[in-house]
């Protein structure tokens, strides 16, 4: 999961540090919304819609709190996005890798990485992270909880939602947020991960 994160005008970015060239960075979440697509049912009527944040002052974030910030895009989770997640953590456990071996244990094939489930809450979750007026900075702070509830089946396509929990202040102008982050499963019924997601905001 990315260190840094910050917003730039039209363009969602995730930086591992808070200078370099944003134009041509990659999006990490952009291939599996897009290989995902093709196999999108149509909505239903009522059905949630990906939901994207507004910039908002101190107060009214304070305001917020208690309510459901929003909800991402489906996003498929592939076999290749497993494979190379496992040559950067080093973690070559066949469960995740070998489908023919997996095919032998009780998950029936495949299955993601806990901490690639973990990581995706970036750019899942960056479009309904409230944007607090003059921000110029948004870093990860860490977890105050974080379980890993259901696997994630490769070929599955998951989705997370917020809810704003807490806002506290480190000190003036440093904001923290605490967000409760599901990650559910489509057509299963228990979530792959819940957490609480703590969120820094550095005011100007």
């Amino acid at each position: 999961m990315s260190g840094l994160l910050r917003r730039c005008p039209g363009k969602r970015i995730h930086c591992a540090r808070l200078y370099g060239n944003a134009g041509n960075h990659h999006n990490p979440g952009q291939e599996g919304k897009e290989a995902g697509a093709a196999a999108s049912p149509e909505p239903l009527a009522g059905a949630e819609v990906a939901t994207m944040a507004g910039t908002v002052t101190r107060e009214q974030l304070d305001a917020k709190v208690g309510e459901r910030l929003g909800v991402s895009d489906w996003f498929l989770v592939d076999q290749e996005r497993v494979n190379r997640f496992a040559d950067v953590t080093l973690d070559h456990q066949f469960v995740h890798v070998d489908p023919e071996r997996a095919k032998q244990t009780p998950f029936g094939g495949t299955i993601a990485h806990g901490f690639l489930t973990l990581s995706l809450l970036v750019p899942l979750c960056l479009d309904f992270i409230p944007v607090i007026a003059n921000r110029q900075l948004l870093v990860n702070y860490g977890f105050d909880k974080v379980r890993f509830a259901s696997p994630v089946r490769v070929g599955k396509r998951i989705r997370a939602s917020g809810t704003l929990a807490e806002v506290s202040e480190r000190k003036p102008g440093n904001v923290i947020l605490k967000i409760d982050v599901t990650v559910e499963i489509e057509n299963e019924d228990k979530p792959a991960l819940v957490a609480e997601w703590l969120s820094l905001h550095v005011l100007a």
